[in-house]
């Protein structure tokens, strides 16, 4: 069934809700309303992406009905050296939400993966657009299966939930509710507080055997910078911090 959007905006009233029944992209246009000056909490919706944007240009499969698919304006104030720790507060979020509204606990892998048992159940991206940041937010909720041969093998609520379909709007209500908490706490407690966080939900921070995607380098992982980019001690003892791309689990798939 398409959205209630009735039923989410009567629920938040404090964000400007914008729905399509099919959109190409919601970050597109939730840039296009950011460089109009929409305001902090202003949400873009759609029921189905036919062209949906995963990281590095990859798409994010957006199959009517099953997911959420939608993007947030975050109106932080933050420098721009910071900014970075904006895709951990929305993956915060995201975990935040499915754990109130399924009762499942999240892995986060840096920098913006949500896990369910290491298979991808929620995707964000971010993007700065007049200093605005733009969160796009990918959840599986009712899939029931997906296609072989993804780069991270993926899962769903209902997966998850030994075939328990989830009401969308609910999820929907819970991650604006969490996106707001978690920019509440940058506003009053800084960045540091994000990374800390960050730090305690996902095992991938500290002491993980990894990959660098783009580099094909092994290390361990070493926490987090005051920015919230990783920091990794190659096999050599050298630290590097990651400022781009994402990491792996060594000697896996996924």
């Amino acid at each position: 069934m398409p959205l209630d959007i009735a039923h989410i905006q009567a629920c938040r009233p404090q964000n400007r809700l914008h729905y399509w029944e099919s959109l190409g992209s919601t970050m597109t246009e939730a840039g296009r309303l950011a460089a109009a000056g929409a305001p902090h909490g202003t949400a873009v919706l759609a029921n189905e992406q036919t062209a949906g944007l995963g990281r590095l240009g990859r798409s994010w499969i957006s199959e009517p009905e099953d997911g959420i698919y939608c993007s947030v304006l975050l109106r932080l104030s933050l420098p721009l050296t910071r900014m970075p720790v904006a895709s951990l507060l929305v993956g915060l979020a995201a975990a935040g939400a499915i754990h109130k509204s399924a009762n499942l606990v999240c892995d986060l892998r840096w920098p913006n993966d949500v896990l369910i048992n290491e298979r991808k159940v929620a995707g964000i991206l971010t993007h700065l657009v007049d200093g605005c940041v733009v969160a796009g937010i990918g959840i599986n909720v009712n899939q029931r299966s997906f296609e072989p041969g993804l780069r991270t093998a993926a899962t769903s609520l209902r997966m998850e939930s030994h075939g328990e379909v989830y009401p969308r709007e609910s999820i929907i209500v819970n991650l604006l509710v969490s996106l707001e908490e978690f920019c509440e706490i940058v506003a009053a407690k800084g960045p540091a507080a994000i990374c800390r966080c960050f730090a305690e939900a996902s095992s991938y921070v500290t002491n993980r055997r990894v990959i660098i995607e783009e580099s094909g380098a092994t290390g361990v992982t070493c926490g987090l910078d005051e920015n919230g980019f990783l920091l990794v001690r190659y096999d050599s003892g050298q630290v590097e911090r990651i400022a781009a791309g994402g990491i792996r689990p060594r000697n896996s798939s996924a």
